[in-house]
């Protein structure tokens, strides 16, 4: 059972999750203790490196929050420099193939299952602190959660196939990239995006895959109605940005007011 499948028997589904997109180890703390399951560190898009979400994976995991890194693709060096991190989940974007989504099974699990490479010296497997390195691997295999993410009219339309791939746990449909996909780009509530997400998770539901997406509030209860495993609904760039403009609002409207009585 992956840390994923726990934490949602423990807590109850879905879990509410939130992006890291930048090195912001005070609003992982504050996610933490605002009540946020899971944290995504982003890879694919967002400049971060490798020891600064190796440092916010500790203080995640330290705070009792799960960890997903999304890796920018299913190469050997990008699997196992994010896996060697001890992240509970890795997310594959674009995962349209086959081919791709075995890859990344390839590298991220070891040997029966795989062929991740061996390293003894890494937060993954305790630095080496275990007492069978073997038994350690194997409880990798178990525990480490694999999503794919369906993000594309190509990848919708293979997905009973998709769903199918031996070692992938989830699904983790991206609404932004499919509204582009689909011609109607940041419209992610068009009916072409969220019947394509419908059917996506009608599929992984039969096939005993966890799903995982990202929705407003608006939107939030339905998706979990369908089945949502794993919802985010914010970032550290959006709170800042909500924030701020907040702020802004707040001061032009007393200002305003300021200068209506000033004589």
């Amino acid at each position: 059972m992956t840390r994923l499948d726990q934490a949602i028997e423990r807590c109850g589904g879905p879990l509410l999750g939130a992006a890291v997109y930048r090195y912001h180890p005070e609003y992982v703390e504050m996610c933490a203790q605002l009540g946020f399951h899971v944290l995504w560190f982003e890879m694919e898009h967002a400049p971060t490196t490798l020891p600064e979400i190796a440092d916010m994976c500790r203080i995640a995991s330290g705070l009792g929050v799960l960890t997903m890194i999304r890796i920018p693709n299913a190469s050997r060096q990008s699997v196992l420099r994010a896996a060697e991190c001890g992240p509970d989940i890795l997310d594959l974007p674009m995962a349209n193939t086959v081919d791709v989504m075995r890859e990344l099974v390839a590298n991220a699990r070891y040997s029966p299952e795989g062929s991740r490479g061996f390293f003894a010296a890494s937060r993954a497997v305790h630095y080496g602190l275990c007492a069978d390195i073997q038994e350690e691997q194997q409880r990798i295999n178990r525990e480490l959660c694999l999503l794919a993410q369906i993000e594309t009219r190509e990848a919708v339309e293979a997905a009973e196939t998709l769903c199918q791939v031996p070692g992938i746990n989830g699904i983790f449909l991206g609404p932004g990239d499919l509204s582009a996909s689909y011609g109607v780009t940041g419209k992610t509530g068009h009916p072409s995006v969220v019947q394509a997400m419908e059917s996506v998770i009608m599929t992984a539901r039969k096939h005993g895959r966890r799903i995982a997406l990202f929705s407003s509030a608006h939107h939030v209860g339905a998706w979990a109605a369908k089945g949502a495993d794993l919802v985010f609904c914010t970032s550290d760039i959006a709170c800042v940005r909500a924030g701020a403009q907040s702020v802004v609002r707040d001061f032009q409207t007393s200002l305003s007011e300021a200068r209506s009585v000033r004589p």
